[in-house]
């Protein structure tokens, strides 16, 4: 098998034409004879290099609009043949056929044609032919042909060409051609799944699914994993399109808990100064405020032991007074949509405090799809962008909440759709006062929340627990009485839960009994 390939023809058909001159110049200057079409020929000859048409070596025009300009003989043959093979070199000596040893295309922006709202006959144009057909030519003869899909490879094609006089060498041929299959699976993945959508199709019988590395990790969720991070291409607004403006980079873990801090900061676009507090996934503390500052002390007060090492997210801008607040404990990571300059200055000191800004918040309501790997295939869903408003709760008990307390509990049910099931939340006045998270039981949540309330009453110096006169939400519904009554124990006097269980009636029941106010979503939010 050959190492060494020296590159005399390469072909240029690119439709993102950033630094094409450059790459043009750079070939030329080492002998290289370029083959190129359409715009491409038009961008070279533009700055003065000599380049010769495809459609001279094919001797056929391009046609009918261009769709048809490279699938040819000529081409194919050329980025296909063996050149070990002595019955391959006869046949193109026969035909004229000239070896092609690079071959340098980026396919039609199909991805960036629908992203912007094109209608269905201008996505259709976009779908490439001509390009797929020879990257998989190529790729597939990466013995004896380079191929480059990605502009920002353009510099490693020609510090290998210039380390190897003029050559490549099979092991870079053959990275080259990993990414190339990536490519065009990348891309067909976005044309079927697209094709789905427009259709209304949303279960398919195959569903393709793309990433492009983002970062490679030291490792995973334990050092004995390996792991990496790929973007899927969206613009939505978090951590995958944040910018990194200090600090290490981000571990797994961290990219997990910022996702899950932002996602449920972003449920309060349109509410006060929110903070939102993460740890292991879930909310340790949740608060609204007058400022920032007062909305991260808040969200701090509710679990101050949990909070060391979590994941600060904003739903405004990071101020100086906030960021001077949140240094006084360590933090692993600060998103938030943006940041101050005197913020930024703040957090200049800490070193290894990660602060993400985002340029906006994500829109919750958003639809969407969420992918979970199990053995042997994935499970996919729509995003849980349910919610709910204060005149479509259904009151089901004698005693009616008070308008206080009905604020309270679409807070606490905002929160408790971002916490894991079994999820119970206590809130009082805009802020979180106790979280009870991914228990077997019900009651078993209502209980650990309740303890967090009294241990947040002994950390602060409070006479009574703050569950005392909150309210609770719940993530599902309660199934027995009894973790409704342990919330009534621990204090609380309005309940938000979906309602829907067989035995309703005596959960109802028991709220009346107990005297608290309690309203029905008629909608559930596990979250495993």
């Amino acid at each position: 098998m050959p190492d060494l390939v020296a590159v005399k023809r390469a072909l240029i058909s690119v439709s993102d034409k950033t630094g094409l001159a450059d790459l043009g110049r750079a070939l030329a200057a080492r002998g290289i004879e370029i083959l190129s079409t359409g715009g491409s020929a038009k961008a070279l000859r533009d700055v003065g290099l000599t380049v010769r048409d495809v459609a001279d070596a094919t001797g056929f025009p391009e046609m009918m609009d261009g769709r048809v300009k490279t699938l040819h003989p000529a081409v194919h043959g050329g980025l296909l043949a063996l050149r070990d093979d002595p019955d391959h070199i006869e046949a193109m000596a026969a035909h004229g056929i000239g070896a092609i040893d690079l071959l340098v295309v980026n396919l039609y922006p199909f991805e960036a044609t629908v992203a912007r709202g094109a209608d269905a006959a201008e996505a259709v144009e976009n779908i490439d032919i001509g390009g797929p057909a020879m990257i998989r030519a190529a790729a597939k003869n990466h013995r004896f042909v380079a191929t480059v899909v990605d502009v920002g490879d353009y510099g490693a094609l020609l510090e290998e060409l210039d380390a190897h006089g003029g050559g490549t060498r099979l092991a870079f041929r053959r990275t080259l051609a990993q990414q190339a299959f990536a490519r065009t699976a990348a891309y067909d993945a976005a044309v079927s799944n697209w094709m789905a959508d427009a259709m209304g199709e949303m279960v398919p019988r195959r569903r393709a699914v793309a990433g492009t590395l983002r970062q490679a990790m030291r490792y995973g969720e334990n050092p004995h994993q390996r792991a990496a991070f790929y973007t899927d291409g969206s613009d939505r607004a978090g951590v995958a399109t944040a910018v990194q403006h200090q600090g290490k980079a981000l571990s797994y873990n961290n990219i997990s808990d910022t996702d899950a801090a932002f996602e449920l900061v972003s449920e309060f676009a349109d509410a006060p100064p929110t903070c939102v507090i993460v740890k292991h996934a879930n909310p340790c503390g949740v608060a609204r405020g007058e400022t920032l500052a007062e909305a991260y002390a808040r969200a701090f007060d509710c679990d101050r032991t949990s909070a060391f090492g979590g994941i600060v997210a904003l739903n405004r801008p990071l101020d100086a007074e906030t960021a001077r607040a949140i240094v006084g404990i360590f933090t692993e990571v600060v998103v938030a949509p943006g940041a101050t300059d005197a913020a930024r200055e703040v957090f200049a000191a800490r070193k290894n405090l990660r602060l993400l800004t985002t340029g906006g918040l994500a829109d919750a309501r958003a639809a969407g799809q969420v992918w979970k790997q199990v053995s042997g295939g994935y499970l996919v869903q729509d995003r849980d962008a349910g919610h709910v408003a204060r005149d479509t709760l259904d009151v089901v008990t004698q005693r009616k909440p008070t308008d206080q307390q009905i604020d309270d509990l679409l807070f606490a049910w905002t929160v408790a759709k971002h916490v894991k099931s079994n999820a119970i939340v206590y809130a009082r006045d805009g802020a979180t006062v106790g979280v009870g998270a991914g228990q077997m039981s019900r009651v078993d949540s209502t209980r650990i929340a309740a303890r967090k309330a009294c241990d947040m009453a002994e950390t602060l110096g409070l006479p009574d627990s703050p569950a005392v006169g909150s309210v609770v939400a719940s993530d599902a519904f309660f199934p027995f009485p009894d973790g409704l009554l342990a919330a009534a124990e621990a204090g609380a006097r309005a309940v938000i839960q979906p309602g829907g269980s067989m035995r309703d009636g005596e959960v109802i029941a028991a709220a009346d009994a107990a005297g608290l106010a309690m309203v029905f979503t008629g909608q559930r939010h596990f979250r495993h």
